[in-house]
């Protein structure tokens, strides 16, 4: 399947097939740096994303850049748990998404981390020094429908923490039907988009455990994926 998943993902990009040598150097070095990928890209940059952990028994995720290779992944996910960390293709923690266990009946905020951090660095129950622990660099706080008019926002991002007074970025569209955008909240320009993937093989087709994440120009690939995780853990 992930080699099926990357013959696909590089045919989409590249249909008729016909590209330089030169070109082709080119992107194969750009592609190798999506992992660690910052602010500084130029061009909008596709993954193909697998709902499937490459890990036998594990649920999880894949996710291959436009030349083939494995850009991210998670493993050993699971929707009832509290923690994911996401990693690089080697392996490496880039981020870890979290929810307040105490909270869990009554509370709709998540909480990115860069790097991993352990169990006791989010429950309100632990006994390690506040001080200690690792801050969010985001908050991601769910919308409920039945509070707000606008029935496409699905989740506002703060940076840091509900305590700024107003979110960074707007998550609006519907998961469920891998049509999501993440709009940055003071341009409302798209820096992100989760869309279906489209095959370009007859006969072929993907439902909704193999999609698109498009990511804008200067936006971080891997805080894009994250966005990706949180949607899952609210909306699957």
């Amino acid at each position: 399947m992930l080699l099926f998943l990357k013959s696909i993902s590089f045919r989409s990009v590249n249909p008729q097939n016909q590209v330089s040598d030169h070109d082709q150097d080119l992107k194969n070095n750009s592609c190798r740096e999506l992992a660690t990928i910052t602010s500084t890209s130029t061009s909008c940059i596709s993954l193909t994303v697998w709902r499937k952990s490459l890990i036998f028994s594990c649920k999880g995720f894949t996710v291959i850049g436009s030349d083939g290779s494995l850009v991210y992944r998670v493993d050993n996910y699971s929707g009832g748990r509290n923690q994911i960390t996401l990693m690089d293709g080697s392996g490496k923690p880039i981020l870890t998404v979290c929810r307040h266990k105490k909270l869990r009946l009554v509370d709709n905020n998540w909480f990115i981390y860069e790097g991993e951090v352990g169990d006791d660095n989010y429950h309100s129950s632990s006994s390690k020094s506040s001080s200690s622990r690792k801050k969010p660099i985001f908050c991601v706080k769910k919308q409920m429908k039945i509070l707000h008019s606008n029935i496409n926002v699905l989740a506002h991002v703060y940076y840091q923490g509900m305590s700024e007074k107003r979110y960074s970025y707007i998550i609006e569209g519907s998961y469920a039907n891998r049509s999501c955008k993440v709009l940055d909240a003071e341009s409302r320009n798209v820096v992100a988009e989760i869309r279906k993937k489209k095959a370009v093989t007859d006969g072929v087709t993907f439902g909704l455990e193999v999609f698109v994440l498009v990511v804008m120009p200067g936006f971080d690939s891997g805080f894009a994926m994250g966005m990706v995780l949180l949607l899952d853990q609210m909306f699957s």
